[in-house]
């Protein structure tokens, strides 16, 4: 089966390295821990209230600095291709580390409404989780794991990638520079995340413990599982700089307009009255105490930064160049999958706070899902 895959070359680990494979997730969630704790971090306010103080719940950041210390540590102290060598016993592991740990976090918890344990285990039961006075949040930290994982498992692909194949694809050094970049930005705008709906709505539950630290850490890079034994393309001339310069603009419109859309956002909900960049005028619906933003990124559909992680997805699939290759579209198919059901439950969630007739008023306004003039 591994062989027809083409990832044969992912389990052929030795006795001692599958134990340590397995228990790599262990040492790294251990380890982003450690430096989260004693690097030093800014002390922030977010958009979820405390529901003891009724006033936002503060957070503390210093992702940027534990995703930095954690690639020079890989660099300098650590075999660079270890995490893609390992990767398939260590999302064993971390599955394991997943229901074991998110089953303490849900039943420490007092019942909520959810009286279906299953559902309750899987959804969470609580909605924030914060220890050491306020020094750990569990949702950023798992979101910390999975970023700096992500761009290291990459890194790690491209490494073994260097040392194995003899004609390179350049592509995927691209593939490589795109993930990590996508990664670096998120921790440098670490406090928009604060903004977004997982931090205001999600319940900790296996859905995020799962989710953020190992599906994002370790899954996120599943093109390189089937692809980065392959060698360059071929593609030569013209063409080639059409495939690796194309690819990247695509990653750069989708980027621009995934990024785009979270800032103005977080511009809005801190700044109401403020244009955006300096240009974009804010235009909302009152809805009583609440605003929906109408304008900019958020006129052009109702979940246009899905559009914009989407072209991203497809950026990915073509920067390989491996075009009939499935393994270079998993990451579109997951993409695909996550976020076209959740637009729905997005949809559920802000007709309940802005109240139904609002909402169906901004529907009315703005008509489109996903994708201007299509979905």
């Amino acid at each position: 089966m591994t062989d027809w895959l083409g990832i044969d070359h992912l389990f052929k680990l030795s006795g001692g390295e599958v134990v340590l494979g397995f228990l790599t997730p262990l040492f790294v969630c251990v380890a982003v821990f450690v430096a989260h704790m004693i690097l030093p971090g800014r002390r922030v306010p977010g958009y979820a209230t405390d529901r003891e103080t009724g006033e936002p719940r503060q957070y503390r950041l210093n992702g940027l600095a534990v995703f930095v210390l954690a690639h020079l540590v890989w660099l300098f102290a650590m075999p660079r291709d270890w995490f893609y060598r390992s990767t398939m016993y260590a999302i064993a592991g971390g599955v394991v580390i997943a229901i074991i740990a998110n089953t303490v976090v849900v039943f420490s918890q007092p019942e909520g409404e959810q009286k279906n344990r299953l559902l309750a285990w899987w959804f969470g039961r609580a909605q924030e989780m914060q220890f050491f006075n306020g020094r750990l949040d569990l949702k950023m930290y798992f979101y910390m794991v999975g970023g700096t994982m992500l761009s290291l498992n990459a890194w790690s692909a491209a490494a073994w990638h260097n040392d194995n194949v003899a004609d390179a694809n350049p592509g995927l050094f691209l593939y490589v520079a795109i993930s990590s970049f996508y990664v670096f930005d998120y921790f440098v705008w670490e406090r928009v995340q604060l903004y977004t709906y997982d931090l205001i709505h999600e319940n900790v539950g296996f859905k995020l413990v799962w989710g953020g630290p190992f599906v994002w850490g370790w899954m996120f890079v599943l093109p390189l599982w089937g692809l980065a034994p392959h060698a360059d393309p071929g593609i030569s001339g013209g063409w080639m700089y059409i495939w690796l310069i194309g690819s990247a603009a695509l990653f750069l419109v989708g980027w621009t307009i995934s990024r785009g859309s979270n800032m103005q956002k977080y511009t809005f909900k801190r700044w109401p009255e403020r244009k955006f960049l300096g240009i974009i005028e804010p235009e909302y619906i009152q809805a009583g105490e609440r605003k929906i933003l109408v304008s900019g990124f958020w006129g052009k559909a109702r979940h246009f930064g899905y559009f914009g992680e989407g072209l991203y997805g497809i950026a990915v699939a073509l920067t390989f160049g491996h075009f009939s290759n499935l393994w270079a579209w998993t990451y579109v198919v997951f993409i695909v999958a996550f976020f076209v059901p959740r637009q729905f439950e997005d949809d559920k969630v802000c007709a309940e706070k802005y109240g139904e007739e609002k909402w169906a008023e901004y529907q009315a306004r703005v008509p489109y899902r996903i994708i201007p003039g299509i979905f």
